[in-house]
């Protein structure tokens, strides 16, 4: 579906309203009805408390990162080229270590960290589903492992060795 409604859709729409009894300016003053969203730095301490303690050790850093970035900014004012902008500052600055690649990671957790944050004000009632801009963000697609498993006879020799080699009492015959 393209997100644009056709006539069809919004004369259904406009009929499942007035058989409700709500008109669109009810639903427009009913979105103005709720509290001005919290700034990010305002609001990360509360997500960070609701999580569990390994979401906050996989999330923090991001959040970090982002409230470095949008820290007063509301968290309903990012737009998703924002957050795409914001994953490539941090793919592009990212701890170069030997089995890196390339930051990939760190933008898909980035993305992640957003999705994670967002779903609470969104339970909190400071922003529809729908105004749920990570959930706009694809994350980057994983490039594939470069981890390989060891051939049997290649594990079969360290065997061999791990066993007929040492002082590990343990594998001493008679002990």
């Amino acid at each position: 579906m393209s997100g644009v409604a056709g006539k069809a859709e919004l004369e259904a729409a406009r009929l499942l309203l007035s058989r409700m009894g709500v008109s669109p300016a009810d639903l427009v003053a009913a979105a103005s009805d709720r509290p001005p969203a919290p700034t990010f730095a305002e609001y990360v301490p509360v997500v960070a408390a609701a999580v569990s303690a390994g979401t906050r050790r996989a999330y923090g850093s991001y959040w970090k990162r982002v409230v470095e970035h949008w820290g007063q900014r509301r968290i309903d004012e990012p737009t998703p080229s924002e957050i795409e902008r914001l994953a490539e500052y941090v793919k592009s600055h990212v701890v170069a270590r030997r089995n890196a690649r390339g930051g990939r990671s760190a933008a898909e957790h980035l993305i992640a960290a957003l999705r994670c944050l967002y779903r609470r004000p969104v339970a909190d009632g400071f922003m529809s589903e729908a105004e749920n801009q990570a959930l706009k963000v694809a994350k980057p697609r994983r490039l594939p492992s470069t981890r390989r498993a060891l051939a049997d006879t290649r594990l079969a020799e360290i065997n061999e060795v791990a066993t007929s080699t040492g002082d590990d009492p343990a594998l001493e015959p008679g002990k």
